[in-house]
C-alpha cells in the first residue's frame, strides 16, 4: 500500500472505507514504537523491500533521532536471516547465502 510519503511499503496499512482514515505502520507497532506519518519520508524500508524480497529475511525497526538530524525523528532498520541465523550487514543485499549471487564471467584462452 501506497505510505503518506507516496512510496510502496509492505508494512504500512491504510483504512479509508466510508470515510475511515485509519494509518498505521505495522512494522513499528509489532514493536511497540510510535508512528507518524512524516517518519515515512526518510523510512528505508520501502527501498530495502524494493531492492530485496527474501522471505527469510525479517526486519527489526526502531525510532530514533541520529545526532545530525537534531529536529528530526528517523526509522532505524535492522535485518536478520531466519535461514543463516545471522544479522544482515547490508539489508538491501541480503546475507549472500539464500540466494545465488549472479555468476561471474571467465577469459579464457
Amino acid at each position: 500500500m501506497k505510505t503518506p510519503a507516496g512510496r510502496e511499503c509492505p508494512h504500512f496499512y491504510g483504512d479509508y472505507f466510508r470515510g475511515k482514515h485509519v494509518e498505521e505502520c505495522r512494522l513499528l507497532n509489532l514493536f511497540g514504537q510510535a508512528w507518524t506519518p512524516d517518519l515515512c519520508k526518510t523510512c528505508p524500508v520501502p527501498d530495502i523491500a524494493r531492492a530485496n524480497s527474501c522471505q527469510h529475511m525479517k526486519l527489526k525497526a526502531s525510532v530514533s533521532r541520529p545526532l545530525t538530524a537534531l529536529f528530526q525523528k528517523r526509522v532505524q532498520v535492522s535485518a536478520y536471516c531466519e535461514k543463516s541465523r545471522r544479522d544482515v550487514s547490508e539489508p538491501q543485499v541480503g546475507c549472500g547465502e539464500c540466494h545465488a549471487l549472479p555468476f561471474k564471467f571467465e577469459i579464457k584462452e
